[in-house]
Order: C-alpha cells, then sequence, then structure tokens
C-alpha cells in the first residue's frame, strides 16, 4: 500500500519510527516531513498530507503532532481528506469501516510506539463497510451537508 506520513516537530521521532516500520511491513512510504525535531507548524505538514493524499499519490495517509489535533484539524480543511483523530485500534478500525477514513492522526504525546502500530495496523486492514454508511460518507463531501 502507497502511504504517506507526515507531522510537526513534537512527532518527529515517532514519525521516524513508524515510517521505517511501515517499509518493513513492505509499503511503499513518502515521508512528507519535517527532516528534523526543529520546531515547525503542523497546519503546513497536514496541508502537505492532505494535499498528497487528494491527489492520489497514497492510499492512505498517518498525520501526527503532539496530540494529534491540530494536524488532524488542519487535514480536513481538504474535502477529499477524512481524517480520524485515534488513540485506540477500535476508533481506528471503525474509522476506516464506518466513515471511510483516509487518513488518521495520531498524538505523539498521547500514544506510544507500539500502540500507534497497533492503530495503523487496524486501520490500514479494516475495509470501508459501504451500505448504510455511503450515503452519510457522500455528505461529508458536500459543502452544505444536504
Amino acid at each position: 500500500m502507497r502511504i504517506a506520513i507526515a507531522s510537526d516537530h513534537a512527532a518527529f521521532d515517532l514519525k521516524s519510527a513508524l515510517a521505517a516500520w511501515l517499509r518493513d511491513e513492505g509499503h511503499e512510504v513518502s515521508d512528507l516531513g519535517p527532516d528534523s525535531d526543529a520546531r515547525v507548524d503542523y497546519p503546513d505538514f497536514g496541508y502537505k498530507l492532505a494535499t498528497h493524499v487528494a491527489a492520489g499519490r497514497a492510499d492512505r495517509g498517518i498525520a501526527l503532532c503532539g496530540s494529534g489535533i491540530g494536524i488532524s484539524i488542519a487535514v480536513n480543511r481538504n474535502p477529499a481528506c477524512r481524517c480520524a483523530l485515534v488513540a485506540e485500534p477500535l476508533s481506528a478500525a471503525l474509522s476506516r469501516e464506518h466513515n471511510d477514513a483516509n487518513v488518521i492522526a495520531l498524538g505523539a504525546r498521547l500514544v506510544g510506539l507500539d500502540m500507534a502500530k497497533a492503530c495503523i495496523t487496524a486501520f490500514l486492514q479494516t475495509a470501508f463497510a459501504g451500505g448504510r454508511h455511503e450515503q452519510r460518507i457522500e455528505k461529508l463531501g458536500r459543502p452544505t451537508g444536504c
């Protein structure tokens, strides 16, 4: 699977570890930065990740910042992205099954490496259920929701 990953400085170490792990798992990984733990602004990297996913250059995206909140808001500014902030595997799976999320966000200060891997595994292995959820997903793509 083609996976794009991006973070801010607070999540740089987690991003680097996850990118290496994903490559070891056989995925094609686009690390969109940053390249160090020097202070950066999470919106810049959230927008970059969202643009990458929206353009079809990745099948899924992983967004990371200190809490996961800020970068998830940035990613969700792109109407082609559905980013879910998760902290455990069930939410990660449901974000795919019910919401057809194409990006997940994790807070590096809130989840450790093992929990992040468990969330990502659930996210990547779960398919969208379709059916009754399709109509709701279609509404997410409309400016008024109606």
